[in-house]
């Protein structure tokens, strides 16, 4: 940084500050926590020469905190992915089943939005339609901070509900799937994505999703679909039809480039005689909201029988959990 021509080129000079940003903020926790665990060690040995009881009892407090921080430090030393620390493009896809489904999509979707609230990541959702009757039909959403792919990696898969319907009218028990997809967003540098105009076809459409006044009333929604891989992207929360055509080619450009870096982890593995299928059909969690209240991830093991607590976006415990599992 203190180079000169540092400020030569503002997007290097970007990633140089965030990048020492995210090791100073790793460094003060860790000096912090240090600190904390010296004086309470000091504390502790002054009891020695002469107990207090209120002394001993507020050590035994702090030592519940001191774990709870060990347990953050180590949690954030395992996020040492090559994309760990990249924005993420998180997608909910509902499963079979019609409106339940599509409820059961727009529960995850909130559950979601409130984790990112807790975390203090900011969000934008490029893509959001509603079902035929309620909840959502699809949903596509950026979201922007500190090692964002590198916790919300492990929420990849197929997320089950099982719960008495208010769609109902017998008050039965449904079963409800919804996939999640989550991808790194790639930094531009890294991508070398040569898009052939031949191999796409645009659409443009109204927008029919939640929007100000402009948004619904022109066509200005744009659907790309990549022909070869039949990849399709839709970006609608955009006002004009130009702006939400360059961030649907950027989001496919970006998963043109996961493709491409899957191919390669597949190579290697496959000379290294690793297994690597990547399995999008897996069930990896289940939220039973009757009999019972249970939240079960079936990776870890790892349950939590408040429901609506995990449904309100207290995920913490299932992906750090999953990061442990390595």
């Amino acid at each position: 940084m203190n180079e000169p021509n540092f400020w030569d080129d503002k997007k290097k000079s970007e990633e140089i500050i965030k990048e020492l940003n995210t090791l100073k903020s790793k460094y003060e926790s860790i000096s912090k926590l240090k600190n904390h665990i010296e004086d309470n060690i000091n504390m502790l040995d002054s009891l020695k020469n002469e107990m207090d009881d209120e002394v001993f009892k507020l050590l035994q407090e702090e030592s519940i905190s001191i774990q709870k921080n060990l347990d953050s430090v180590e949690t954030l030393e395992l996020l040492n992915g090559p994309y760990d620390n990249c924005d993420a493009i998180l997608e909910i896809h509902p499963g079979a089943g019609g409106t339940e489904s599509c409820d059961w999509a727009s529960m995850l979707y909130r559950m979601y939005t409130r984790w990112c609230e807790k975390k203090g990541y900011k969000y934008e959702i490029i893509n959001y339609e509603d079902g035929d009757e309620a909840g959502i039909k699809s949903v596509s959403m950026l979201i922007h901070g500190e090692y964002v792919y590198g916790y919300l990696k492990c929420e990849k898969g197929v997320h089950r509900l099982i719960r008495i319907s208010p769609f109902d009218s017998n008050s039965r028990r449904h079963t409800s799937f919804a996939a999640v997809l989550t991808t790194p967003l790639y930094d531009n540098n890294d991508i070398d994505i040569v898009i052939n105009p031949e191999d796409i076809r645009v659409d443009v459409y109204r927008s029919s999703g939640k929007g100000g006044q402009g948004v619904n009333t022109t066509d200005s929604a744009v659907r790309i679909t990549h022909i070869p891989t039949k990849i399709v992207v839709t970006c609608q929360n955009e006002r004009s039809q130009i702006q939400n055509k360059e961030k649907a080619m950027e989001v496919l450009k970006n998963k043109l480039y996961e493709l491409e870096v899957e191919k390669k982890e597949a190579e290697l593995n496959k000379i290294k005689g690793i297994n690597t299928e990547i399995n999008f059909g897996s069930q990896i969690r289940t939220y039973t909201m009757c009999p019972y209240t249970l939240v079960k991830d079936h990776r870890t093991n790892t349950e939590v029988t408040d429901v609506n607590k995990v449904l309100d976006g207290d995920i913490d415990s299932f992906i750090n959990d999953n990061l442990k599992r390595g």
